[in-house]
C-alpha cells in the first residue's frame, strides 16, 4: 500500500509544465543530430523517451483518477507542454528513421492538440506569463512533425497540412503578444523564453516544409516557394534578435535559482540552435551552420545546469516549479 500511496503522491505533484522537461531534452538531441553529433544526441533521446513515458504515465493517471484537476489543469496553457513534447519526441524519431513510431507520436499529439488549444483558448486572460505562448509552438511542434514524416515518405496531403498548421501557429504567436506580459523578460523565472522558442519552432517548420519538397512531391509552386523561404528566414532573424534579448536580460539580471520553468529557458535556447542549423541546409546558407553548432553546444551547457539543479533541488526536498514570487504554473491568466 505504501508504494501505491507514493505513486499518487509522486503524481500529484507534477504540475503541468513537467512536459517542458520532455521538450527541453528531445530539441537538444535534434540539435545534435543536426550537428553530426550522433553518438551524444542519441544519449539524449534516450533520456527524451525516458522521461516522455513518465510525463505519458502521469497524463493517463491524472485522467483516469482525478478528472476534476486534470480539467482544471488543461486550461493552463502550460498543459500544451504534452503536445509539444510528444511531438518533438516524435521528430527526433523520425530522423532516425523509425517512421512507425513518429507516425504514432504524430496521431497522438494530433489527437491532444485541439483539446488542449481549445480548453487554452477559452480561458486566456491578460498580462500572461512566458507560457501564452504554448498555443504557437504546441502547433508548430505538430506542424515540424507532419512536414518531417512528409518528407521522409513522401507524402503530400501531410505536407499540406503541416503548411496549414504553419499559417496557424503563426496567427496563434499574433494573437498571444498582446496578452503576454513584457515585465517578464526581467522578472520571468524561465519560461518568458518561449517568447522567443516560439519564433524558433516556427522557423524549424518552415525549414523542414522547404525540406521536405522535392521532385517526387512538387510541394510549392514558385510563389509558394518564394513566400515559404522569405517567411522562414524572416522568423529566424526575429528569433535570434529575441534570443539576445532575452540573453542580454538574464546578464542584467541574473536568475541563478533553479526552477522547473527553467526547463522552458533550455526547450528555446535547443529550439533556436536546432532551428538555425535547419534553416541553413534549407535554405543553402552555409555561413549559419557555424553558430548554429555553437547554440548547440551553449543548450548543451544550459541543459546539464539545468538538470543539476533538477537534482540538487530533489535531493534537498525543494519541489516547488518556480522561483518565489514568480507566476504559477497552473496559474492561466493575471487578472
Amino acid at each position: 500500500m505504501s508504494g501505491i500511496s507514493g505513486v499518487r503522491t509522486w503524481v500529484a505533484e507534477r504540475p503541468p509544465a513537467a512536459g517542458a522537461a520532455v521538450m527541453a531534452t528531445a530539441v537538444v538531441s535534434i540539435g545534435l543530430r543536426l550537428a553530426g553529433v550522433e553518438v551524444v544526441s542519441r544519449i539524449f533521446l534516450a533520456l527524451a523517451c525516458l522521461a516522455w513515458l513518465t510525463l505519458a504515465v502521469t497524463f493517463a493517471l491524472r485522467l483516469a483518477g482525478q478528472r476534476g484537476r486534470w480539467t482544471e489543469e488543461a486550461r493552463d496553457p502550460a498543459a500544451l507542454t504534452a503536445v509539444a513534447a510528444t511531438a518533438v519526441l516524435g521528430t527526433r524519431i523520425s530522423l532516425l528513421g523509425v517512421q512507425p513510431l513518429a507516425e504514432a507520436l504524430l496521431a497522438l499529439s494530433a489527437l491532444l492538440w485541439p483539446v488542449l488549444l481549445f480548453a487554452v483558448l477559452r480561458h486566456w486572460g491578460q498580462r500572461m506569463p512566458g507560457t501564452v505562448f504554448m498555443c504557437c509552438v504546441a502547433t508548430q511542434a505538430v506542424a515540424v512533425l507532419a512536414a518531417t514524416l512528409a518528407g521522409a515518405e513522401a507524402t503530400a496531403w501531410l505536407a499540406r497540412t503541416a503548411l496549414v498548421l504553419f499559417w496557424l501557429g503563426l496567427l496563434l504567436y499574433a494573437l498571444a503578444m498582446p496578452r503576454f506580459d513584457t515585465r517578464q523578460v526581467i522578472e520571468g523565472p524561465g519560461d518568458h523564453w518561449i517568447a522567443g522558442g516560439a519564433l524558433s519552432v516556427s522557423a524549424l517548420a518552415g525549414a523542414r516544409l522547404i525540406s521536405a519538397d522535392s521532385a517526387r512531391l512538387y510541394l510549392w509552386n514558385k510563389d509558394d516557394s518564394e513566400v515559404l523561404h522569405q517567411v522562414t528566414a524572416i522568423l529566424l532573424v526575429l528569433d535570434l534578435a529575441c534570443y539576445a534579448v532575452l540573453l542580454l536580460a538574464e546578464l542584467a539580471r541574473p536568475r541563478p535559482r533553479y526552477g522547473l520553468l527553467r526547463w522552458a529557458t533550455v526547450f528555446s535556447m535547443g529550439m533556436t540552435a536546432a532551428a538555425t542549423l535547419a534553416v541553413a541546409a534549407a535554405l543553402d546558407v552555409a555561413w549559419l551552420s557555424g553558430p548554429g553548432k555553437v547554440l548547440v553546444w551553449v543548450a548543451v551547457a544550459v541543459w546539464l545546469a539545468a538538470a543539476v539543479g533538477a537534482v540538487l533541488a530533489a535531493r534537498g526536498g525543494n519541489s516547488a516549479p518556480q522561483e518565489a514570487g514568480a507566476p504559477g504554473v497552473t496559474s492561466t491568466a493575471r487578472r
